[in-house]
């Protein structure tokens, strides 16, 4: 019960921002990568969208040796069967289709009635199923959905076939307990709801989708939904590094388990990046630049007695080396020493004092300082 799918949709949700889109090779390689990390569900592309598209997940359900690979899909017969095509080599495959139900799209997105839309959940995950028998249903929009039509729209996918049904906050509008208390109204009226796996889907409009994704899991959904890095849609998904870290590093209290090895999140972000050619910035939480970088002197006089003094987890579990002292106007006498010790430089106290007074006074001038700096001001 405390096992987590990890379900990635980097080359689906996260191709759709804007300058993120990757060739052909480019996801195969990001597909291979994922796979090697322990991702449990890959979706890898929407077929009905360009002959490319469809290629790509083609050719990723070919190659990927153990990850179930997803394709999305609307629930149009047509796309549903490019789906069935393009997912159709892989070990194992799942058609995922969806559909919008909240009063907001159903009205002025798809111009039906609530009645004609519970139809066309019946009729496409029944038609879904006659290719494979691991279905996810979507319901677009569905943090903005009313309770009752939604518990009806989740129960008419399950008894259609779905196997999975996913709550997305689409537009990044739920607060953690508004979208917690959807999946515990969902758990307690949908009396079918114990022969489906509930997914959280969560979009950071406003900076919560991380946040978000935990109360799902916390309320009963057992598969995240989520991208390298948090790209995506808007202002992006919720990131798989930071979901999973979070759980690794706080598991007394999200006690779940996965599949993810965390040691792999540093390398296959920077792939992405340089894929993509969009970086993460400085400041981005597990995998940017500062993450592990000090250049407080009491920060970084902490750090170098006991790492744990101000980091909550180690560099190491995301694939990095070491930590980063910064050099600069903030540092200390301790990490000016240490960093000249590494540069070759072991100075005794006047000549440390010396030094560190030239540093001092550079520091005020320049934003950044080299080790080429460093090294001029003992020669």
């Amino acid at each position: 019960m405390d096992r987590v799918i990890i379900f990635d949709t980097t080359l689906r949700d996260g191709e759709q921002s804007p300058g993120c889109s990757m060739n052909h090779d480019e996801k195969l390689r990001m597909a291979a990568l994922l796979d090697e990390m322990g991702v449990d569900v890959i979706e890898a592309g929407f077929p009905i969208a360009s002959p490319g598209d469809f290629n790509s997940v083609k050719a990723i359900a070919e190659s990927t040796k153990n990850a179930i690979i997803a394709g999305l899909c609307r629930t149009k017969k047509g796309d549903i069967e490019a789906c069935a095509q393009a997912v159709a080599p892989a070990k194992r495959r799942r058609i995922h289709t969806f559909v919008s139900t909240s009063p907001l799209h159903m009205k002025h997105k798809l111009n039906m009635q609530p009645d004609d839309v519970i139809a066309m959940i019946a009729e496409s995950v029944a038609f879904a199923r006659q290719f494979t028998d691991d279905v996810e249903w979507s319901a677009e929009d569905g943090s903005r959905s009313e309770d009752d039509f939604l518990a009806r729209a989740v129960e008419t996918a399950i008894k259609a076939g779905a196997t999975t049904i996913n709550i997305p906050d689409t537009v990044g509008y739920a607060l953690p307990t508004d979208y917690a208390a959807k999946f515990t109204m969902l758990l307690n009226r949908v009396p079918n709801i114990d022969k489906a796996v509930l997914s959280v889907h969560c979009h950071n409009d406003l900076g919560l989708a991380v946040a978000n994704t935990l109360a799902g899991v916390a309320a009963g959904a057992r598969q995240i939904e989520c991208t390298i890095n948090g790209i995506g849609e808007r202002a992006g998904n919720a990131a798989l590094e930071e979901v999973v870290m979070a759980i690794r590093t706080r598991n007394a209290d999200l006690p779940y388990t996965n599949n993810i090895d965390t040691t792999k999140i540093t390398g296959i972000s920077r792939a992405l990046g340089e894929i993509t050619g969009v970086s993460v910035q400085p400041n981005k939480a597990i995998v940017g630049a500062n993450a592990f970088a000090h250049e407080s002197g009491i920060h970084q006089d902490g750090v170098l007695k006991n790492p744990q003094t101000y980091e909550i987890m180690t560099p190491e579990s995301i694939g990095l080396s070491k930590n980063d002292l910064v050099i600069g106007k903030h540092s200390g006498r301790h990490a000016f020493k240490k960093k000249m010790e590494v540069l070759g430089h072991d100075l005794g106290d006047n000549a440390l004092e010396e030094a560190f007074a030239k540093f001092k006074n550079l520091a005020d001038r320049q934003k950044k300082i080299s080790d080429e700096d460093l090294i001029a001001l003992v020669s």
